[in-house]
């Protein structure tokens, strides 16, 4: 017998409402059902196919995205040169936002030093520090 769907939301991180969604929608194919309690049972292709998704999605793909990646993957070795560029794409995306993420560590490092210095009356330390943030600020992107 197949995991039931909380075991499932907690083994993929996907809440239950998310699984029942990607279930109506096609991405999950055909979940199994118990006999006697008509409850969900994911039996182990689905879970292969609920974590696949899980890892996708934590990577920032859509649903669209991930509903691409499984057409995809339906098409066997012929799809190979799409799926290597679906990925690509997502890793430079991914790369993008990591960047963008390392830029808001900087910038919340740099206003926690400010803070700090102000703390300590060290107005040298806060002044680089302001300086270091102005900087920061001209590499966001909106």
């Amino acid at each position: 017998m197949g995991l039931t769907i909380q075991e499932m939301a907690r083994r993929s991180g996907f809440s239950e409402p998310t699984l029942r969604y990607y279930e109506k929608i096609g991405l999950l194919g055909t979940v199994a059902r118990d006999k006697a309690s008509g409850h969900r049972r994911y039996e182990p292709a689905t879970v292969e196919r609920v974590e696949a998704l899980s890892c996708l999605r934590s990577s920032g793909v859509t649903v669209s995205g991930m509903r691409r990646y499984l057409d995809l993957l339906a098409g066997g070795d012929s799809a190979a040169g799409d799926l290597r560029d679906l990925f690509a794409a997502q890793a430079e995306r991914l790369a993008a936002d990591i960047d963008q993420l390392q830029l808001r560590l900087a910038y919340l490092r740099g206003k926690a030093d400010m803070w700090d210095a102000r703390v300590r009356g060290d107005t040298a330390a806060e002044s680089r520090a302001v300086q270091e943030i102005t900087h920061l600020l001209r590499h966001f992107s909106h």
